[in-house]
């Protein structure tokens, strides 16, 4: 718990990819991305071996280097993810740290003309990177996705898309069950709008003008924005609200197009992605303030009824609220390392 950085008994390396998906990206967003890799203790020692994979994705506004950060009287996650590896509470693997930040603050990690290629840039470049440059095992049945929140969303829904490439996954309050996650939200925001003239692309460009989050609304309305992007942007990239700004009625087409991408209802038009994995791990503090507990809670019932045996799932709801939750994170990495390092 020092205030400064600790040493690791393994290695933590960082490194920039040159992404071809991201050149050109609707926000004009940086196509080199910095990447952390971490080798377990012991990585150097026997160059024949071959390690299983985990990729960990950030929330929402979070960047690689966010692991990094130390909050008060806490290690940061990869100290903990090195603890959990030197004392043998689990079999070693590389823990990879992927960037996906964008301008609206993230990328929910899809492809969407709002933003960018970001589902593709971590499957089609991220992942290849990684094992072309180290030791491991490549194959979806050695390789698990990570996050909390919008992480958590990414790590629900990626390996429902790409279950050639990830067999295991972990979500700490990921984003699920659309109806309570997000439209609560939506009549605070039309409220917000109407200092706006229910433009949100006017709060846009004043937010970006000034010092962020000066203003009371700038929060809730850059999730939304965020969101919107991503879930329902036009061909062009401009992103399409899902309910009117100025009544607050939803637009059920544009809303439609939200709910065909919350991991709870994907779940059944994915029941073969699901039964591949080997191990899935879902959980949500039960003050969670989006109600990510019970959206946890739908998704391990659908992933059950997907077809998926009981005892391939962790599912836990614990006493906490959204934040300071960092502590479940080794906890779900060594669940995950016991059961994709076989």
């Amino acid at each position: 718990m020092l205030p400064w950085s600790a040493d690791l008994a393994g290695r933590l390396e960082e490194h920039t990819i040159d992404s071809a998906l991201l050149r050109g990206n609707p926000l004009g967003d940086p196509h080199e991305r910095p990447v952390l890799v971490y080798t377990p203790p012991g990585y150097d020692a026997d160059p024949g071996r071959r390690y299983p994979s985990v990729y960990v994705i950030t929330g929402f506004t979070g960047t690689a280097y966010i692991w990094r950060q130390r909050a008060p009287f806490r290690r940061t996650f990869p100290e903990t993810a090195d603890a959990v590896f030197a004392s043998g509470e689990a079999p070693p693997a590389i823990v990879v740290f992927v960037d996906a930040w964008t301008s609206y603050g993230g990328s929910q990690y899809l492809d969407s003309p709002g933003t960018g290629a970001y589902h593709s840039y971590l499957c089609d470049e991220v992942v290849p990177w990684v094992d072309a440059r180290y030791r491991t095992l490549d194959a979806p049945r050695h390789r698990a996705i990570s996050g909390k929140s919008s992480g958590g969303y990414g790590a629900m829904i990626t390996p429902m898309l790409r279950p050639d490439l990830f067999g295991a996954l972990a979500t700490h309050a990921g984003d699920a069950l659309f109806e309570y996650a997000y439209q609560p939200g939506f009549p605070q925001a039309v409220r917000h709008l109407r200092s706006w003239d229910g433009d949100i692309a006017a709060w846009w460009s004043d937010f970006t003008s000034r010092t962020s989050f000066t203003k009371p609304e700038d929060m809730d309305l850059l999730e939304l924005y965020a969101y919107t992007a991503c879930y329902s942007a036009d061909p062009d990239g401009t992103p399409v609200l899902p309910f009117d700004p100025e009544t607050g009625v939803v637009r059920e087409d544009v809303w439609r197009r939200w709910l065909d991408v919350d991991p709870v209802r994907m779940a059944a038009g994915h029941a073969e992605a699901l039964g591949a994995q080997r191990a899935i791990w879902i959980d949500g503090g039960n003050r969670d303030e989006w109600y990510l507990d019970v959206g946890a809670a739908a998704f391990h019932r659908a992933v059950l009824d997907a077809g998926v045996p009981a005892d391939r799932v962790h599912f836990e709801i614990f006493n906490a609220a959204h934040g300071g939750i960092d502590y479940r994170y080794p906890l779900a990495l060594a669940w995950l390392c016991e059961r994709i390092g076989e």
